[in-house]
């Protein structure tokens, strides 16, 4: 196989979750990325919601940076400003959304917004939710995006940001009154996860090719659902590198990126 990057590895398996015919709010970073490789692979009927108000634009001027870019706009089917972005997903016409932070814990809730024990003296404050507390509770599936490491897959988080499965029960996010159906992948620089629908806690689903399951659990803080057969990841292929490189990421904002191994 072709030589990646952790960043690459990332955003083609970002691209793979997504399906065909479906409306993702995509944010901004990777998650564009990961989009618009699955428009141009297995699923060209894929429409994107940007934060700034426009649905499913045509990017055929190049890769957005911002969600407020010109670009995200362009011969849109749609585009009405950051409330109507929201009021959309409101609607019910968001299946999926990428989501980033900083903690997540096994239920699928993350921390974007502070780090410490005091909320008003934290040991480190964080942009907050951005749109991503509002997409957790109203887009049908939320997809992750983190590096994995200990600190940030955590028994307790230090502030919930946006909400997964909460404390777990079964009618949690039903009585919180959200309307999407939660936390649906995790995707991370080693590892893909997913949610157990019995139980709500993170499973995991597919592993770096060299990497094992115990290697994994080591990097985390709870203990994860580890079936007998997780899989390995899909490795992506000199056709999807060159897609990424050299047709929607062209000058390396979002690919080039650092991330620990």
């Amino acid at each position: 196989m072709p030589e990646y990057s952790h960043v690459e590895m990332i955003a083609y398996t970002g691209s793979r979750v997504l399906e065909d015919n479906t409306i993702v709010f995509v944010g901004t970073g990777l998650p564009i990325v990961a989009a618009m490789h699955a428009q141009y692979t297995h699923a060209p009927g894929l429409l994107m919601i940007y934060e700034a108000g426009s649905l499913a634009p045509i990017l055929d001027m190049g890769m957005p940076l911002s969600v407020g870019d010109t670009r995200a706009g362009r011969k849109a089917t749609y585009m009405k400003g950051l409330c109507g972005a929201f009021e959309l997903t409101q609607r019910g016409y968001a299946d999926f959304a990428f989501i980033g932070g900083a903690q997540i814990d096994m239920y699928g809730n993350v921390c974007s917004t502070m780090q410490g024990d005091d909320y008003n003296k934290p040991r480190v404050r964080f942009p907050g939710s951005g749109g991503a507390g509002a997409m957790a509770a109203n887009c049908e599936k939320t997809i992750a995006i983190m590096a994995l490491e200990k600190r940030r897959f955590v028994n307790q988080l230090d502030f919930v940001t946006s909400i997964g499965f909460g404390n777990g029960s079964p009618d949690y996010r039903e009585k919180a009154g959200v309307m999407g159906s939660g936390p649906y992948r995790v995707i991370t620089n080693q590892a893909l996860f997913g949610f157990d629908e019995d139980t709500r806690r993170m499973k995991l689903l597919e592993v770096k090719p060299g990497v094992t399951p115990e290697q994994i659990q080591e990097l985390v803080e709870f203990e994860l659902i580890s079936p007998s057969n997780v899989k390995e990841m899909a490795e992506p292929t000199e056709e999807d590198l060159r897609l990424l490189r050299d047709e929607i990421d062209k000058e390396g904002y979002f690919l080039k990126r650092q991330i620990q191994k």
